[in-house]
C-alpha cells in the first residue's frame, strides 16, 4: 500500500483536487495554522530568498515563481520595499497576486501605489516607462528594491535606481532582487553583460548558479570583478564591493503550476520563445528589429575575428568622442586598417574640458593618423587644443550634410552621422573584401546594435537617416560613446596620415599652451 510520504508534492496536489470543498477547507486550516503568511517553495526560490548576495537575479524560464519571490521577500523580510515594472499597466499582475496572497486589498492605496502590509511593513509599486523616470524615486529610502522582468528596463534606469539604497534600521539588510526571463531583443542584452559570469558562455571565468561574485566600479566607470568582499582602493579611496549572483528557475520548480498544465502551454510556444520561456535559454533566438542598422551577428562575427597584435601596423585613424560630463565617457577608437585596437575610455568627471580631453587623446595617436573628433560641445574646445598642437585633426559634425551615397549608389545619406555609420555597416558586412575585426567589448556590441535606420525623402531624393545620439541613449540608458568613436573613423573626408612635426613634441606644446592659458587667466 502506498503511503503519503511516498508521493511527490505534485502527486499529492492532484489527490487534493478530489477532496470535497469541506475537506479542502479543513486541510487548509490544519496545514496553515501557525505558519507565516507566505513561505518560499523549497528549491531555487528558497535559495534566492536566502542568498547573501547584494544583487540577486532569479529567473530564466517562465513559471518559476519569480513574482512570488519579490512579493514574498517584501512580506516577510523587509520593512520598506519597492517593486518596479517598466510600465504602470504592468503593475496589475503584482496587485492581483498580492491580493490573492493576503486574501484582501486592505491597506492598499492604488493612487499612490503604497501597500501597508502586516507587521508594519510597507510595499511600493513603481514604474519607470521613460528613460528619466528613475528620478521620481531619487533619494527615497528602501531596503529592498525589486525588478519584475528586469530585461524590460534600460541599464541606466537599473543602475541609478539601485544607487539609492538605505535604511534607518541596522537590523534589516539592504538588497536588490531582480526577476525575469531571457531578453527577446538586443535592447535587453545588457542583462547578460551585467551577469556575464553566469549567462555569457564566452566568459573566461564562469560562475555556478548561486555562487557569489564581487564587483566595484573602477576609475573608468566600468564594472570590475574583485576577489572578495574586502574593501579595495579605487581612485585613492577604499570602496566596499557589492556581491551578485544568478539563480535559475523553471516551471518544474513551481509546485503550484505543475498541476495546472502551464508547462504544456510553454511547450506549445514557437521557437525561439519556447527555449526562452520553457528552458530559460539566454542564448536562444535573440532576433534583431527589422530596422536595426547593423545586424548583431555581424558585430559578433567581427569580434570573433579579433586577435591581439604585437605588430599593429600603421594607425590609419583615431575616432574621439569627448564626454559631456556626468556619467558619459570619453572614448577613443584606434583603427589600423581593418583591425581596431581596444577602445580606450575615461569617465566624464576626468575629461571635463578641452585641455583634459586633448591630454587624454594625444598620447594615443601615432603615425600622424587623422583624429576624427566630435566637435560639438566640449569637443570644440578639445578640437582647438589639438589643432594648436599641430596634429592631424578633422572635425566631425554629425548633423552636417553629406554628399555621398551608399555602396549600391541608390540612397543618399541624411547627414554625416548616417554616412559614417552606414559606411561602418558596409565594412562589417561578412561579404566585404576585408571585413573588420573589432575588440570583444560588450559595451561596443550594445552601442553598434542600438541604432535604427529609415529612408526619408529630402529635396535631393531618398536618403538614409539613423537614430540620433539622444534616441540611442533612450534605448541603452547611456551614451553610445564607444560606438560613435568607432563610427567616426569611417567619415568619408578624413585627411591622410601625415608626419609628426619635428620642432616640438606634443607634450611640450600641450604644456606651453596650458601655461599660456594660466597666464591669461591670472
Amino acid at each position: 500500500m502506498m503511503r503519503p510520504d511516498d508521493l511527490t508534492p505534485g502527486e499529492l496536489l492532484k489527490l487534493v483536487q478530489h477532496l470535497t470543498p469541506e475537506e479542502r477547507a479543513e486541510l487548509d486550516e490544519l496545514l496553515t495554522e501557525g505558519l507565516p503568511i507566505w513561505m518560499p517553495q523549497v528549491g531555487p526560490q528558497l535559495a534566492a530568498l536566502e542568498s547573501l548576495a547584494d544583487i540577486v537575479f532569479y529567473g530564466g524560464s517562465a513559471g518559476g515563481g519569480k513574482t512570488d519571490l519579490l512579493l514574498g521577500a517584501a512580506l516577510t523580510q523587509h520593512e520598506h520595499s519597492i517593486i518596479f515594472r517598466r510600465e504602470s499597466v504592468q503593475l496589475v499582475g503584482l496587485e492581483e497576486r498580492m491580493t490573492k496572497i493576503l486574501g484582501t486589498r486592505k491597506g492598499y492605496n492604488s493612487q499612490s501605489g503604497v501597500w501597508r502590509l502586516p507587521e508594519d511593513r510597507v510595499l511600493e509599486l513603481g514604474s519607470v516607462k521613460e528613460p528619466d523616470d528613475w528620478m521620481k524615486y531619487q533619494g527615497r529610502p528602501h531596503d529592498l528594491k525589486g525588478f519584475d522582468e528586469i530585461c524590460h528596463f534600460a541599464e541606466l534606469q537599473f543602475r541609478t535606481l539601485i544607487g539609492w539604497m538605505r535604511t534607518d534600521n541596522p537590523n534589516v539588510r539592504q538588497r536588490v532582487i531582480c526577476a525575469g526571463n531571457p531578453p527577446t531583443n538586443a535592447e535587453g542584452e545588457w542583462v547578460i553583460r551585467y551577469w556575464a559570469a553566469w549567462l555569457d558562455p564566452m566568459h573566461p571565468n564562469p560562475a555556478k548558479p548561486g555562487e557569489l561574485r564581487w564587483y566595484v566600479t573602477n576609475e573608468k566607470g566600468e564594472d570590475q570583478e574583485v576577489p572578495g568582499p574586502d574593501p579595495v582602493k579605487v581612485g585613492g579611496e577604499f570602496v566596499k564591493p557589492k556581491s551578485r549572483t544568478f539563480i535559475s528557475s523553471n516551471v518544474d520548480d513551481n509546485l503550484f503550476l505543475q498541476v495546472t498544465g502551464y508547462k504544456a502551454t510553454l511547450q506549445a510556444l514557437p521557437e525561439p520563445l519556447r527555449s526562452q520561456m520553457l528552458k530559460g535559454d539566454f542564448q536562444a533566438g535573440r532576433t534583431d528589429p527589422v530596422w536595426q542598422l547593423i545586424p548583431t551577428e555581424w558585430v559578433k562575427a567581427a569580434q570573433a575575428r579579433w586577435k591581439p597584435r604585437e605588430e599593429k601596423g600603421p594607425m590609419t585613424a583615431l575616432g574621439f568622442d569627448p564626454s559631456r560630463g556626468g556619467i558619459d565617457k570619453s572614448s577613443a577608437a584606434r583603427r589600423h586598417g581593418s583591425w581596431f585596437d581596444e577602445v580606450i575610455t575615461a569617465p566624464g568627471a576626468v575629461i571635463k574640458d578641452g585641455p583634459s580631453a586633448a591630454g587624454f587623446v594625444t598620447p594615443l595617436v601615432r603615425d600622424g593618423a587623422p583624429i576624427a573628433i566630435d566637435s560639438i560641445g566640449i569637443g570644440s574646445s578639445a578640437l582647438d587644443f589639438l589643432v594648436g598642437l599641430n596634429l592631424n585633426v578633422h572635425a566631425v559634425v554629425g548633423s552636417a550634410s553629406s554628399s555621398l551615397m551608399d555602396m549600391a549608389g541608390q540612397l543618399r545619406f541624411r547627414n554625416k552621422r548616417a554616412e559614417m555609420y552606414w559606411r561602418l555597416r558596409e565594412a562589417l558586412d561578412p561579404t566585404a573584401t576585408q571585413p573588420l575585426a573589432l575588440p570583444p567589448d560588450t559595451d561596443l556590441l550594445g552601442d553598434l546594435t542600438a541604432p535604427r535606420w529609415k529612408v526619408v525623402v529630402t529635396g535631393k531624393g531618398s536618403a538614409i537617416q539613423i537614430s540620433s545620439k539622444d534616441d540611442i541613449r533612450d534605448v541603452l540608458g547611456r551614451s553610445p560613446d564607444k560606438g560613435d568613436s568607432v563610427a567616426m573613423t569611417f567619415v568619408a573626408d578624413l585627411p591622410k596620415p601625415k608626419t609628426k612635426p619635428k620642432d616640438k613634441t606634443w607634450r611640450e606644446k600641450l604644456l606651453s599652451k596650458k601655461k599660456r592659458g594660466s597666464a591669461q587667466a591670472a
